[in-house]
């Protein structure tokens, strides 16, 4: 099922959601770089990057395709932005580890560098999500879990965190201290960044905003 486009604002709507990408790409590379533990998603697909030999972009590429496949086959609403979000944000991810070196040995540096991964992908999530142009393969993943079993949105997304962290974590992923961090704080700063950015999805009912805001447990 796919969301319609928005053809006259199409080009300007691409421009930003690439720029959301290219930070959300950076972002990701920062936290992986600081050897300090990165997102879960970001365990699992290091730990099959080194498996496979693939650059992490490639991996994060295809693991979006795999999300999305089960994401469709749960009857969830795509948009071109969701096509969009699994074949860019991979390429500016690898182009990003290039030019991000990476730091052990200097906590000070690596602290910052996991910090200020976490703000600027919430702020990215505010840019590219504020297009409105279909979630995230993971997002539509939690949509879809949230819609078929019932759960709350922060439920649905819990559980499917864990099970990729563990699945990430026993195939020897970066996990650490960062993880936590990162888990603790990406949800601050989303809903900071879309605060900033004024950033209210048209998608998003009235019952799913007062539950991401925290009105249903």
């Amino acid at each position: 099922m796919l969301l319609p486009i928005r053809w006259k604002t199409f080009a300007r709507d691409f421009l930003i959601i690439q720029v959301g990408f290219a930070l959300f790409g950076i972002s990701i590379a920062l936290t992986i770089q600081s050897n300090l533990g990165t997102g879960t998603w970001s365990v699992f697909e290091v730990a099959i990057a080194n498996i496979t030999k693939l650059s992490v972009g490639a991996i994060t590429v295809w693991n979006g395709f795999a999300v999305l496949v089960v994401a469709i086959l749960l009857k969830e609403k795509v948009g071109w932005g969701t096509l969009a979000n699994i074949l860019s944000i991979g390429p500016w991810l690898d182009l990003s580890m290039k030019l991000i070196p990476s730091v052990k040995g200097n906590l000070i540096l690596q602290s910052a560098m996991l910090l200020g991964g976490i703000l600027l992908q919430g702020i990215a999530s505010a840019v590219y999500i504020g297009a409105d142009a279909g979630a995230g393969p993971r997002d539509s993943l939690m949509l879809a879990v949230h819609r078929v079993t019932k759960l709350s949105l922060r439920l649905a997304r819990a559980i499917i965190e864990v099970v990729v962290f563990i699945m990430g974590w026993l195939l020897g992923g970066p996990a650490g201290i960062g993880t936590l961090v990162f888990a603790l704080l990406i949800g601050p700063a989303v809903q900071w960044a879309f605060r900033v950015f004024h950033v209210r999805p048209h998608q998003v009912s009235e019952e799913t905003q007062f539950e991401i805001e925290g009105g249903v447990e």
